[in-house]
């Protein structure tokens, strides 16, 4: 819990702002109401973008983790309204996905590259374990373990062999199973990471195998939520290989692709990487949410490894690179972050494509959980503030 005068009001701000607002813009754009339609709750059509039910999971997993925080009953209430939206929409074989459910019901699967089929179901199963952490209740969870097991089924050796285009879902299935302890779960993690490398598409980071990756290439966010999966991954599996990629990466992006904000991504062709050491200023693309995936992987690493020059590199990308996504007043918002601007460029209450207020809105609360860490011998300070802690070290309380 912080007592300083940093983090406390910015949380406070995320906690009476952003995510009422997150939620609002949900409901006026027609987010929520997607999942009605599909659920056969009320008469329409959908609505928006294909990928818009991962904007909804992720501020239902930023109102989770606000929940740990600030208990709020009307919250907690709202919140089970929406995952009986969801388990409306949800299939009787498990499939859960609005616009393909109300748009084109015969053609799931068929643009893994493109639709973000994966990527939206990695962000609900992210939601779940969130809100069942926070709350003890298995609603979620039970839509999120549903959807998992269909997909197990559809997807590994002997069944459709394909990987998202967007990446996400991977870190999401190792949360799910250190939630259940259903090891099928990792195991379809490590099957999308290691199924990569057979379409020459190196903005999906799709274009050699993982393990065989040395340079980062392509769209930022999905290369940095590729490689939190595969840091968990490597965490449950041991497997060297992948060790060695990541070494490998970290030390091409830092060292040749990293903003000093900690800002990645300097491309707005591709949102992501082009050559070593291309840092514009004016132009730099340096979305919030690859500041945020930058926070997340290095996390990781540190836990890992135990290294300070991982959290060096949290410090500076969540302090510079992530936050700056979000105005004081916590109701605007940046989709990209350059580092100069002749007076044009001005945070928005919302964008048409949301990912970055929604996940600006989940990662605030989050922020409590990288300052401490610990080993079987000690607690680690990996971030400073003012703050209190309850530490359990050797079944004490510390």
């Amino acid at each position: 819990k912080f007592t300083d005068g940093f983090w406390r009001p910015r949380l406070e701000i995320n906690r009476t702002v952003t995510l009422p607002q997150c939620l609002r813009q949900c409901e006026v754009t027609h987010r929520i109401r997607n999942f009605e339609v599909a659920g056969k709750l009320v008469e329409g059509k959908f609505e928006g973008i294909y990928f818009n039910d991962s904007d909804v999971y992720k501020v239902v997993e930023g109102a989770a983790y606000t929940l740990v925080l600030h208990p709020d009953p009307e919250l907690a209430a709202y919140l089970d309204g929406l995952i009986a939206k969801f388990a409306a929409a949800q299939g009787a074989d498990g499939y859960l996905n609005t616009y393909y459910t109300l748009v084109e019901p015969d053609k799931r699967w068929t643009d893994l590259p493109v639709r973000h089929e994966l990527y939206c179901a990695g962000h609900l199963f992210e939601a779940a374990v969130a809100h069942y952490r926070a709350t003890g209740k298995q609603n979620l969870l039970d839509i999120a373990i549903r959807f998992a097991d269909y997909i197990d089924t559809v997807f590994g050796e002997g069944r459709l062999v394909g990987v998202p285009g967007h990446e996400e879902i991977e870190l999401a299935l190792v949360k799910l199973y250190e939630v259940t302890g259903e090891r099928r779960y990792l195991d379809l993690a490590a099957f999308f990471i290691d199924k990569r490398g057979d379409s020459n598409r190196d903005y999906a980071q799709d274009h050699v195998p993982v393990r065989e990756q040395r340079e980062i290439v392509g769209h930022a966010v999905r290369a940095m939520y590729l490689y939190a999966g595969v840091a968990d991954v490597a965490r449950h599996t041991g497997d060297p290989a992948l060790f060695a990629t990541m070494e490998a990466i970290w030390h091409d992006v830092t060292l040749r692709k990293m903003y000093i904000t900690g800002g990645i991504g300097p491309s707005a062709h591709n949102e992501g990487f082009t050559t070593p050491y291309d840092l514009p200023n004016e132009t730099a693309y340096a979305e919030t949410c690859a500041a945020i995936g930058m926070a997340l992987w290095n996390h990781r690493l540190l836990l890992l490894h135990g290294h300070a020059k991982y959290a060096d590199v949290l410090e500076q990308a969540l302090y510079n690179g992530s936050i700056s996504g979000v105005s004081h007043d916590g109701g605007n918002f940046f989709y990209v972050n350059p580092l100069a601007s002749h007076g044009h460029h001005h945070r928005q209450p919302w964008y048409g494509c949301a990912c970055c207020p929604t996940n600006i809105v989940r990662f605030i609360p989050q922020v409590g959980g990288y300052f401490y860490a610990t080993t079987s011998t000690g607690v680690w300070v990996n971030l400073y503030a003012s703050s209190r802690a309850k530490v359990t070290l050797n079944s004490q309380q510390v």
